[in-house]
């Protein structure tokens, strides 16, 4: 019986690796072995960076935050911590996007928590 050696998976599997190494620099993506390497390390760097992404969005929201509360004269951890004691449950994203888009709806908030914290 004849030996199957599988070639048509073989470049199958080379192809897409190439394919989604193109546009890589030199010998990345033109040899499969290297290319192999630089597509691995790359979808390592693009798992992290979806990670890193949700953290410095959230840092921005809690900068704009707090600048805005600050105009309010209230300090970030303080407005927040009023918030919580006044059971208004707006997330970070929407309290930055209220901070920048609409002010006078965020200094309401910002009186909301001054009251809940006896101020």
């Amino acid at each position: 019986m004849a030996r199957v050696k599988g070639a048509m998976m073989t470049r199958k599997r080379r192809n897409k690796i190439l394919k989604l190494a193109k546009g890589y620099w030199g010998s990345k993506s033109k040899h499969f072995k290297m290319a192999k390497q630089a597509v691995m390390k790359s979808g390592n760097y693009a798992f992290a960076g979806r990670k890193q992404k949700k953290r410095d969005f959230r840092k921005l929201w809690i900068t704009r935050i707090s600048a805005q509360a600050k105009v309010e004269g209230i300090n970030y951890s303080q407005f927040i911590n009023g918030l919580k004691k006044a059971n208004v449950e707006l997330n970070r994203k929407m309290l930055a996007e209220l901070a920048v888009s609409d002010k006078d709806a965020f200094a309401s908030l910002v009186a909301t928590a001054k009251k809940a914290l006896g101020k």
